[in-house]
This record gives structure tokens, sequence and C-alpha cells, in this order.
């Protein structure tokens, strides 16, 4: 299949209501041989494994590439100068080097974003009053975060809606004004970003004595952690101050988990217990392996993640993270990143990744 075919039928796939195991497994196993044709040092790896198109019976099979891979080579079917767009990871080596992701259109990613935002953030409201706790895409045109939370805005932000942070960092007065407002008003708010912004808006709100109760129907997204950004929280205490702080429920205080190296976004349906269930949509599968070997775990047994992202088309659809997890019922339960045996394996599947694929 060439590009053209793979990004239209990746968007005929995205817009069907669901997909059997046997549709899903159809065209990943397509793209995995585009990757395999056009993605030398990934070719080189799949190799090393004795995995290729020929051998690949379903998406379990295609061997992931530790995230990390992406740091020290260029893992891309297009030639990265006609790329629409590259995201850059935030994490970096101890050289300073960067993860690349490149999209030779943006397409795919917009319109997998799109779709699972709708149903899993917005559910019955069509538009909301929406302000957004992060720089703006023409601040960091780098980061998939930054373009992500632009097409909430933009996609899904009634007139009105803004950014709360500023080159000089948290907009104060624009936050309580938008807040204020929502209260005199009824109308529902939303209030989108990285998790350590929320945790330096209740840190202000604290320093004010500032308590809102935002309207039935308000919710509040947050991605990430907060490492080196912010002070730590435990989740329990963190979205216990979102709710005291801002009168959003927990079941209305919706997690996202997604990374640079995926074109794929996971959520879960609130916060009342923490650990919340997290899942993704049709397009995206995902299993609780061994890091170094590579061999998918009991359901109930903690390892590591790996995703099948059949929207990362351009780059590697299946990828190992650094995240621990649990497989549950209907989803998996993320337990932040890998540690001891986990964390030794990630890296060692880092070396041997690199040797087979640098040949």
């Amino acid at each position: 299949m060439t590009e053209a075919q793979i990004v239209e039928a990746l968007l005929d796939f995205i817009a069907t209501d669901g997909a059997s195991d046997d549709e899903f497994n159809a065209l990943a196993l397509q793209i995995f041989a585009y990757q395999f044709e056009n993605n030398a040092p990934y070719q080189r790896f799949c190799r090393q494994r004795e995995r290729t198109p020929r051998t690949a019976q379903n998406w379990r099979d295609i061997p992931a590439v530790p995230i990390n891979g992406y740091k020290d080579l260029t893992l891309s079917c297009c030639d990265p100068k006609n790329a629409e767009r590259t995201f850059m990871t935030s994490g970096t080596t101890k050289d300073g080097v960067r993860g690349k992701c490149h999209h030779p259109t943006l397409s795919v990613y917009d319109t997998s974003m799109v779709t699972a935002f709708r149903q899993r953030f917005m559910q019955e409201h069509n538009k909301l009053r929406m302000g957004i706790l992060f720089p703006t895409e023409e601040t960091m045109p780098n980061s998939s975060l930054a373009h992500y939370l632009a097409l909430a805005l933009s996609e899904f932000g009634t007139e009105g809606s803004c950014y709360l942070l500023s080159e000089n960092g948290l907009d104060s007065d624009l936050l309580f004004a938008e807040l204020d407002r929502a209260e005199k008003t009824g109308e529902p708010y939303a209030l989108l970003g990285a998790s350590f912004s929320f945790v330096h808006v209740m840190d202000e709100m604290e320093r004010l004595g500032k308590i809102v109760s935002l309207p039935e129907g308000s919710r509040i997204l947050d991605t990430g952690g907060f490492k080196g950004q912010s002070r730590e929280l435990e989740l329990n205490a963190f979205y216990d101050l979102l709710e005291s702080r801002l009168g959003v429920p927990r079941k209305q205080c919706i997690n996202m988990y997604g990374m640079t190296e995926l074109s794929t976004e996971f959520y879960d349906w609130g916060n009342p217990t923490c650990p919340s269930v997290k899942s993704g949509p049709h397009w995206i599968r995902s299993q609780i392996v061994n890091p170094l070997t590579g061999e998918e775990l009991p359901k109930g047994d903690k390892g590591v993640l790996a995703h099948c992202d059949l929207a990362h088309f351009n780059c590697v659809s299946s990828i190992l993270t650094e995240d621990a997890g649990i497989e549950v019922d209907n989803g998996f339960l993320l337990l932040g990143r890998a540690e001891g045996a986990e964390a030794k394996g990630c890296s060692m599947a880092v070396d041997e990744f690199l040797k087979a694929a640098q040949g």
C-alpha cells in the first residue's frame, strides 16, 4: 500500500463505529508491511526478531520498539524534510537529544484526536466554554500536547474560550474572571491542561483563599504528571483538591494518557477511585508484557504497557513504553513509571533494539 492508500484506509477505519479483532488485525498487518518496507532501522530490528510481514499473523506478532529508540534513530517512512509536522518528546537523554515523530500529514492524527475526544471527554456536550492551562501551539510548535489542546479549543470550544497561560505563567486574573463568570451564568465550563498546571492553580487558589463551585456539567481534563514541574501530589489528594476547590465532582475529572510516540490517546471515565481504568478507541490495542521478552502477561499480572496504534502509521505503530500497568476488564490500570525488574527490562530492551536497528 502507498502512503495515500494507508491514510485513506485509516480515515475510513476511524470513522466506523468499532472494529472486530479480524478487521483490526488486517489493517495492522498492512501498516506493518508498509513500515517494514519504508523504515530501514525498524526493518533491521524486525529481522533480528525474525518477524516479517510474511511471518506476522496478528498485531501481537508485530515487534514493539522501545520509546527511547526515537531518541537515537530516525524512525520514519517519509523523508523527515517533507513532514507536515514533527513532534518532539519532552524528555531528553544525557546528551540533550529529544525523540522526534514525523507526520507527513496531520489528517490522521487530527481525526484520531477529535473522534476520541468527542466520545470520551465531551460526551453529551457539543461545545463547552474552555480554559486551556498550557502554552499555545505557536509558542510550542513541536509539542503534541500543545497541538492536541489547540484542536480541543478550535473544535469544541465556544466563543470566549481562551488560554489561561501567558509568557509570564498563569494569568490568575483571567482564570478567576472565567471561573466567576461560569458561577454567575450557570454555563458549564471545562478546564484542560497538564496535571502540573492544575497544581499551580490549586496553590494559587489556596494562597488567595479562593473556592468556586462550577456549574453542573463542568469538567476537567488533566494529562501527564508533576515531576520536575510542580510539587508532587498523590492522585487521590490531587482529585480531592480539584473537587473541593473547583466544585467539579471527581467523576467529571478525566485523565488523558498519551505520549508523543503515539497518535491516539487513552482516557478514563473519571476518577472517583484511583488508579482509574484507562482505555482507548477501536484503532489502538494494548497488552501488558515482559519488557525483555515481549511475552504477554496474564490479566492481573503487573508488567509494562505495549501499544499498537494504527494511527501512528508513519513511524512505528507498535511501541514498548516504560509505564507499568495491569490489564483489567475494559482496559488497564496505569501504575506510573516501571521500577525494579520492569525498569531493568526496559533498559535492556532499548539496548537490544539499538544494536539490531543500527546493524
